[in-house]
């Protein structure tokens, strides 16, 4: 039997969600409850992975169990009480054994949150703290370079890529609410570092008052390979779901 779950976490206290050596990650968390609740090995297979202190409204994952029917009522609870504070699993359904978390997914939505402030006690773990004044308006003509089908490779750390490090940007939105900025960006597919790179440039070409124009040559496919240096803090961005 495959499962599909959504779950939801704040990451300030994980190294990111894959699972890795000497480091305690949202991935191995989830594992080794579910692994308690079954009394089995349970590995699970995320939509994709998120950095170290990157948090997820709309993560998802798979994972298989050699049962023939469980009630996922109680699994969701029993697990949601076994787990910290600071990851819920928010549903789990059954689905076909040909589906993948991951290889199914059609496309992606982050969002990245910025406090025009410099120090906030509540909001510091979940905001990128901005110092200055942010022009609006050039920051959302700034970001609109970035839409559509482009070679991205000036904008991961990926060394290498299948796709040759095309993706397509769908839409990115730039909305204000009660003194927070958030960046909505979707796409069929974000590579390592992807969104807070396009962010942080995108920042930065507003606060010295450069030109987009930069953007359009970074993206050129001919373009050499120099990934830019200005990556957004991790803790104002969120993966907001996933779409099948």
């Amino acid at each position: 039997m495959r499962l599909f779950a959504s779950v939801y976490y704040k990451g300030t206290n994980y190294f990111g969600w894959q699972r890795q050596p000497n480091v305690i990650t949202v991935q191995e968390v989830i594992e080794d409850k579910l692994s308690q609740y079954f009394n089995r090995e349970i590995t699970i297979y995320g939509a994709g992975r998120t950095d170290a202190g990157v948090h997820a409204f709309g993560q998802k994952f798979h994972f298989d169990i050699d049962v023939d029917e469980v009630d996922l009522d109680r699994l969701i609870y029993s697990i949601n009480q076994m787990l910290p504070n600071d990851i819920k699993i928010d549903d789990i359904e059954e689905v076909d054994e040909s589906f993948h978390a991951r290889f199914s997914a059609k496309s992606k939505t982050y969002s990245y949150c910025i406090l025009e402030d410099s120090k906030d006690p509540f909001l510091y773990e979940t905001t990128f703290l901005h110092p200055n004044k942010i022009n609006i308006d050039k920051l959302r003509e700034t970001l609109t370079h970035f839409v559509g089908v482009h070679n991205f490779k000036n904008f991961t750390s990926k060394e290498e890529d299948k796709d040759n490090f095309i993706r397509e940007i769908y839409s990115i939105e730039v909305n204000e609410n009660n003194g927070l900025i958030y960046i909505i960006l979707k796409g069929n597919g974000f590579m390592r570092y992807m969104v807070r790179l396009i962010v942080g440039m995108s920042i930065r070409i507003v606060d010295k008052d450069l030109s987009p124009l930069i953007i359009d040559e970074l993206l050129d496919d001919n373009a050499p390979r120099n990934v830019v240096a200005f990556k957004a803090p991790p803790q104002g961005l969120t993966l907001v779901d996933v779409e099948y």
